[in-house]
């Protein structure tokens, strides 16, 4: 027997160039035995029927209240930019549909606790799209650890470089509001705040922090017009502290694109052994990782496979196969009552580091991050 489909309903889809339309619209058609995807609510009914015919989708909504009102809605996918989230994922809530947001959950931690509290209170599933967690070298690299690959661990280390807050933004329309600190989306909330979600599931939680937060490049040119636009988003992360299990670990994010494709080393240190992850940028949660480990008496590092019971049947490609990792997660929750998808619970613990990490900076002092 076929089990009924969840309707989803997109919120934030631009044909051709929106995260939405490269990953979460070929995610839930991989998984069309699970997923219908209903329609599209943006800024505009012309938007969305624009977005709606170039998809092939089967409806526009006039607007998200239109959307929420729909009874066939299941799920409300929010894609848009991180200061809309807080409106849309409380009206989806409070009209009692599920909601898949694209993280960060909030602009700031006030926002994901309140967003988190209210989806407990109406008993919907909140799943937040943090999709390092489930990428199939974070599980294979946390199975490796708890099979005592390193032994203990004693340290890890992350040096990386975040993309876009490099002095230098394609237009002004799409992404000058990520030079913002005010935004919610800057370096520290996205590519660091992806690597935080990788390193607590892989290492456990982070029980506090001292940090550095510089912004070194106070203007950014727009490579479309020339223009100059001023940017107060740190584009230098530096964040040192300690797990709950007394490892040390040391954060150091960029901002900018790597000279020779190398953008992402992170290392873990232990008693038996060490393994390296690298990548070709700091966004972990889009960007295809590698491993590699050496113990014992070997003399160098060698190349690790991931087994393929880890890609759960789903594309290695991260940008559509860790999306549809979560999405198969989210219906294994809603089906079973179980807790596989990152939720809004583990949102906040996550906005709660970030939060540290900022106090940490501001005050020169460390900070907790429980």
């Amino acid at each position: 027997m076929t089990e009924q489909r969840f309707k989803v309903g997109i919120v934030g889809l631009q044909p051709g160039r929106s995260w939405a339309a490269r990953s979460h619209v070929p995610a839930l058609r991989m998984l069309s035995e699970q997923f219908e995807i209903v329609g599209v609510a943006n800024t505009s009914l012309a938007s969305a029927q624009e977005a709606a015919a170039a998809a092939a989708l089967p409806r526009a909504f006039a607007s998200v209240a239109e959307m929420l009102a729909a009874p066939e809605i299941d799920i409300v996918t929010v894609t848009v930019r991180v200061p809309s989230h807080m409106e849309i994922v409380r009206a989806a809530i409070e009209a009692g549909k599920h909601v898949y947001c694209e993280w960060p959950l909030g602009n700031g931690l006030a926002e994901a606790e309140e967003l988190a509290a209210l989806a407990r209170a109406r008993g919907v599933l909140g799943v937040v799209g943090t999709q390092a967690r489930v990428a199939p070298e974070v599980g294979y690299l946390k199975q490796l650890i708890a099979d005592g690959f390193v032994g203990e661990v004693l340290s890890t280390t992350v040096v990386a470089r975040g993309g876009g807050w490099g002095g230098m933004i394609p237009d002004k329309k799409n992404n000058a509001y990520t030079l913002d600190q005010a935004s919610g989306a800057t370096m520290l909330t996205i590519p660091v705040g992806h690597t935080l979600v990788a390193l607590r599931e892989v290492l456990g939680e982070l029980a506090e922090v001292s940090s550095v937060l510089a912004t070194r490049r106070g203007v950014a040119l727009v490579a479309e017009t020339g223009e100059q636009v001023p940017v107060s988003a740190p584009d230098q992360v530096l964040v040192s502290g300690v797990f709950a299990s007394g490892a040390p670990v040391s954060v150091h994010y960029r901002g900018g694109l790597p000279w020779n494709g190398d953008g992402f080393f992170w290392e873990i240190n232990g008693t038996e052994g060490d393994l390296q992850v690298s990548a070709p940028l700091g966004h972990t949660q889009l960007v295809p990782l590698s491993l590699r480990g050496a113990r014992g008496d070997e003399k160098a590092f060698q190349a690790l496979e991931v087994p393929a019971s880890y890609l759960a049947g789903l594309p290695a490609d991260p940008v559509t196969g860790n999306v549809a990792r979560v999405y198969t997660r989210m219906a294994q929750d809603l089906r079973e009552g179980t807790h596989t998808a990152p939720s809004f619970e583990d949102a906040v613990a996550v906005h709660r580091v970030i939060a540290a990490i900022e106090k940490a900076a501001e005050t020169g002092h460390r900070a907790t991050s429980a």
